[in-house]
């Protein structure tokens, strides 16, 4: 329950973040289309101003300068003025006096009808210092958007008016309303909207898919864990059920050597210590050396296993650690490999029964043989005994059976290796090979 309330709350959190950086990711996308609207408009606003200063009377204009004042002159520059404000779109169109680098002055301004108040004869304008300086300079202008408190917001560029020997005489500004730029950014912005709902869905598509691999993942991982929880559960069971056996066995030769001590039996006593001593120095050889922690671990349980049911157990055990095979996957293959041996091996008299195991590694190959007495393997079963549910042994124990070798396989399947079996009527070999390059990274099949 707690687990289902914090993959609910990462969801939810991830959608709230999804949700805010889509938001960014517009605001951000309107900045910066308004600022490449801005220069945009800018640029071409400088090439219209370039035009208009060009078509410019300038000798009516410089007869102006010498005496600006509202006359012929005067009206005749505006009234060229307020036609080129109209055919631009323009807020403002206006020639400028620039005689310092901090400020310049508005000559003749050409405002819309609706501004009843003309604007002085040089007065001051609101061109920031910045592009004064490059004006002053001989250069062209552009600002940013300027906030007026009396005009509104607009954006302002200026080229240099020239007389027909190249000389400068001043400026020629053109304001352009934010409006129209705001305007422009929109309409840009609603046309890449498309785009920016496709990458938040995009965005939401991954985060999906995110969640459902982990989900698979988490599954995936649940089943193996569960196979190998349940490998060890048998393991474990199998070593208590070994150890009380051992001391059940040995509880009894108390009992039968504390009998014979009462009964003066003292020769049979000893008799009996020797072939006791016997069995515990067999108990003792349970210890095997071997590299992996975990495959040792497993055989000397096996071994003591063997030796409950009175068989006889071999180990052939290369130095090799084979820590590129998964311990869990190595545990899985040994250990159902030589519960079918053993349970084989105890169909035949105690005389009879021989289990060997080797574990070898070559150039190539990780090499898993394990051979044992008993009843042999029909051919027709020895490919059906890896289908899970399939069990020879089935019919006779009543018992649900046949996923040993089942795990077997899809182990050896899993690392690209292969499986084999020869079998007759005394003898069943089962030998397994893993390509040691394949062992590191295991497959998916």
């Amino acid at each position: 329950m707690t687990k289902n309330i914090k993959l609910k709350s990462i969801f939810v959190l991830s959608l709230v973040l999804l949700v805010v950086f889509m938001m960014m990711d517009i605001f951000s996308s309107y900045i910066s289309i308004k600022k490449s609207a801005e220069k945009s408009i800018a640029n071409q606003s400088i090439e219209s101003a370039k035009s208009i200063a060009a078509s410019m009377d300038t000798e009516t204009y410089k007869r102006f300068l010498e005496n600006p004042v509202k006359n012929n002159e005067y009206t005749e520059i505006k009234r060229y003025l307020e036609d080129a404000r109209e055919k631009n779109g323009a807020l403002h169109v206006y020639t400028l006096a620039v005689d310092n680098p901090n400020v310049s002055r508005a000559m003749i301004v050409a405002m819309p009808d609706e501004i009843k108040e003309e604007f002085p004869i040089g007065g001051i304008c609101t061109v920031p210092q910045k592009q004064v300086e490059r004006a002053y300079k001989g250069l062209t202008f552009s600002t940013d958007i300027i906030d007026d408190p009396v005009y509104g917001e607009y954006l302002t560029v200026g080229v240099p008016i020239r007389d027909q020997t190249g000389g400068i005489i001043g400026y020629l500004g053109i304001d352009i309303s934010a409006d129209v730029i705001n305007e422009i950014s929109e309409k840009v912005l609603k046309s890449s909207m498309s785009n920016l709902v496709f990458n938040g869905l995009f965005v939401i598509l991954m985060l999906v898919s995110f969640l459902i691999l982990q989900k698979w993942y988490q599954k995936e991982l649940k089943k193996e864990v569960g196979d190998t929880e349940d490998t060890y559960q048998l393991e474990i069971q199998s070593l208590i059920s070994s150890v009380q056996s051992l001391r059940h066995d040995y509880s009894n030769h108390i009992q039968v050597l504390h009998g014979l001590l009462k009964l003066e039996q003292y020769e049979k006593a000893l008799e009996y210590l020797i072939t006791l001593s016997k069995e515990v120095h067999l108990i003792e050889s349970i210890k095997l050396d071997v590299s992996n922690p975990g495959l040792s671990v497993l055989l000397q349980t096996k071994k003591l296993s063997a030796h409950n049911h009175n068989i006889d157990i071999y180990f052939d055990i290369s130095p090799d650690s084979f820590n590129t095979i998964k311990t869990t996957d190595l545990i899985k293959l040994l250990s159902n490999l030589i519960d079918n041996a053993i349970e084989a091996a105890i169909e035949l008299p105690e005389k009879e029964r021989n289990i060997n195991i080797v574990c070898k590694a070559d150039s190539n190959n990780y090499i898993f043989v394990v051979t044992n007495t008993g009843p042999g393997i029909d051919e027709k079963n020895k490919e059906l005994i890896f289908k899970s549910g399939f069990s020879t042994k089935k019919a006779r124990h009543g018992k649900i059976r046949g996923q040993g070798l089942f795990i077997v396989k899809e182990v050896v399947n899993s690392y690209g290796g292969k499986i084999s079996i020869d079998s007759n009527k005394n003898q069943t070999i089962m030998a397994v090979e893993i390509p040691i390059n394949n062992a590191k990274t295991p497959s998916s099949d």
